[in-house]
């Protein structure tokens, strides 16, 4: 966990800590160090560890599957930006599978310089250094794909038939958060999240609905209002039943399992609101894998 929580806090791309360069390799390792305890016991609430990699595993192999049987020679990778499989692991892999050219497929939605702009440049960075000279495209955003709003909107609505017939709830998106620097810096996440926001409400009943944003960590300022701070002001309005749509997450680990399911559920629970329920993730879900498969056909024609 410390060596996870250490490449993520001493990375200038991610987030900005005070002191430049030689600051940041300071106070990441300090926070990592002060973190790791208490990281660790999160995830051991979820089951010791986290399902991301058999996720991703899943949704890779799903459209590879689709894509071959379209008549395509795909084989896949996992590239994780902060620990294994590395992304020198994932050149490794599809080096040996004979692979002609690359494409990078980005699993964050939103664009960010934080997210997809810091995992493109350590993916430069490793080729440059590897020599690597395979042709290379990359996909970097998807948030307005149809396919992808479908498949959010179809978990909602199963959703709110398994747990809120005959009810109104609020709808609570809620999107990873973000330090503000980089929207200062012209980021376009908020952008984004916002259309995919609105193209999901869209395809959904015409309910009440609120976007916040969690998971903030390190001593910057960060976008809002918090997922906690959405939650406090539904309490104090007397709403009971809530739905949460992580949009940002495409799968399953510590930020639903936990954060979401967890600590929020708890918080809304203690709070008065009697019915606070998480929308499932998207994981491996059909539809959605179809999506994947759908954004990335056209480029391998």
């Amino acid at each position: 966990m410390r060596p996870f929580l250490t490449r993520l806090f001493t990375d200038r791309e991610i987030i900005r800590l005070p002191g430049g360069p030689i600051g940041q390799a300071a106070i990441g390792r300090m926070i990592a160090w002060k973190r790791t305890r208490e990281v660790r016991e999160n995830y051991a609430t979820i089951g010791e560890g986290s399902p991301i990699v058999r996720w991703t595993t899943l949704q890779g192999r799903g459209i590879a599957e689709r894509l071959n049987a379209r008549g395509h020679d795909v084989a896949f990778a996992i590239a994780m930006r902060y620990w294994n499989p590395t992304t020198d692991e994932a050149l490794d892999e599809l080096e040996r599978a004979g692979a002609e050219r690359l494409l990078a497929l980005t699993l964050y939605p939103h664009y960010s310089m934080a997210t997809t702009g810091s995992s493109a440049g350590e993916l430069a960075r490793v080729m440059k250094r590897r020599g690597t000279k395979l042709p290379l495209e990359r996909i970097d955003t998807w948030y307005d794909h149809p396919g992808y709003l479908d498949a959010l909107a179809h978990r909602a609505r199963t959703a709110l038939a398994l747990h809120f017939t005959g009810k109104r709830p609020t709808l609570l998106v809620s999107a990873h958060g973000l330090p503000k620097h980089f929207i200062e810096a012209g980021d376009p996440y908020c952008d984004h999240i916002r259309i995919t926001m609105e193209g999901l409400l869209r395809r959904l009943p015409a309910l009440p609905h609120i976007l916040g944003y969690q998971s903030r960590v390190g001593p910057v300022e960060w976008i809002g209002p918090s997922t906690g701070e959405v939650i406090r002001s539904l309490a104090r309005e007397g709403v009971k039943d809530v739905l949460v749509i992580p949009i940002s997450f495409v799968s399953d680990h510590v930020e639903t399992l936990y954060e979401i399911d967890l600590l929020y559920g708890e918080q809304a629970k203690a709070l008065g609101i009697t019915n606070f329920r998480r929308m499932q993730s998207l994981n491996d879900f059909p539809p959605f894998l179809d999506a994947l498969a759908d954004l990335v056909e056209p480029k391998l024609r």
